[in-house]
């Protein structure tokens, strides 16, 4: 007889979609990780490219088929915080997304990071890194990392 597995464990962090990818975005409470969100969501919308919340503060990580797929809290699907007004509703929102790059917010960020720290390996696969310091203006930083890295993937 199999036993049903229970919902994956939620990790500190957020979730949007650019595409078809799903970003990870982790960083210490107050460093940005929903503004950042927010941002992106907003700069797909001026920029032609699909962008939707997956998930915010909470998101549970899942092993399928080789790839990390990142789904919201259910507590939380489809909510924002949004310093000042609280939770709020957001749309597009994805239910889930395959993760391809993660985003760490850190104060440490370095100028030129060293091949080490370009990867991480999280659930048993290895994702690209982007490290950023938390502040303002990061969306297109983020779009920029992205669109560089869909060109590595269609060449490869």
């Amino acid at each position: 007889m199999r036993r049903a597995r229970g919902p994956s464990p939620a990790i500190h962090a957020s979730c949007v979609v650019l595409g078809e990818d799903g970003i990870l975005i982790r960083g210490a409470s107050g460093s940005g990780k929903s503004t950042l969100v927010r941002d992106l969501i907003g700069l797909g919308s001026i920029s032609g490219v699909f962008a939707a919340l997956v998930g915010d503060d909470r998101v549970a990580l899942t092993q399928r088929h080789g790839r990390l797929v990142a789904a919201a809290h259910p507590a939380l699907a489809g909510l924002l915080e949004i310093r000042g007004l609280g939770l709020q509703a957001v749309e597009p929102t994805m239910p889930s997304a395959v993760l391809r790059l993660v985003v760490d917010l850190t104060p440490h960020a370095l100028r030129m990071p060293e091949e080490a720290g370009e990867t991480v390996l999280l659930g048993g696969t290895r994702l690209p890194r982007i490290f950023l310091p938390p502040g303002p203006g990061l969306a297109g930083t983020v779009l920029w990392r992205w669109r560089r890295l869909r060109v590595m993937m269609m060449t490869d």
